[in-house]
């Protein structure tokens, strides 16, 4: 019983991978609340080959965030590509009646928001840094910010 297991639990693993993904990860934000000064950092380093990639920016929140809707700012900078970019995010996270629109279950929620497609160098560090641009000054109910990298 203990093999099959064993078994099931590595097929499953392997199944779950995906093999176009170069980076994931999340950060979490304060419990007391994300300030608009509390920037959220990612670096992503050792880009593995020269190519376009596409990315996602990551939100989990709970039913304690007041607001519909939350807006980003995501700087952006890579030495190699010479890139140096700051986008506006604004992203809606309920449906037209109101109702939270994220996956997850009763008190939490998980959000994906695309970004942009950037050209990438083989062996840049790509840093994305990530605040809230919200009137309330701290957001309560946001747990996690996360970003993915993929290659399309």
């Amino acid at each position: 019983m203990n093999r099959l297991l064993c078994i099931l639990a590595v097929a499953l693993a392997i199944a779950g991978c995906n093999r176009n993904t170069v980076y994931s990860h999340y950060e979490h934000t304060p419990i007391e609340g994300w300030g608009c000064s509390d920037t959220v950092c990612f670096c992503v380093t050792d880009i593995p080959q020269s190519d376009t990639y596409a990315e996602e920016l990551g939100l989990r929140i709970s039913t304690a965030f007041p607001y519909t809707a939350l807006t980003f700012i995501v700087s952006q900078q890579a030495k190699a590509s010479a890139l140096d970019r700051i986008d506006t995010l604004t992203a809606s996270l309920t449906d037209d009646e109101g109702n939270l629109n994220g996956k997850g279950g009763i008190d939490h929620h998980q959000y994906t928001f695309p970004l942009s497609n950037v050209h990438l160098e083989q062996g840049d560090t790509l840093r994305i840094a990530v605040t809230h641009c919200m009137r309330r000054e701290t957001l309560p109910g946001i747990s996690d910010l996360g970003i993915v990298i993929t290659k399309p």
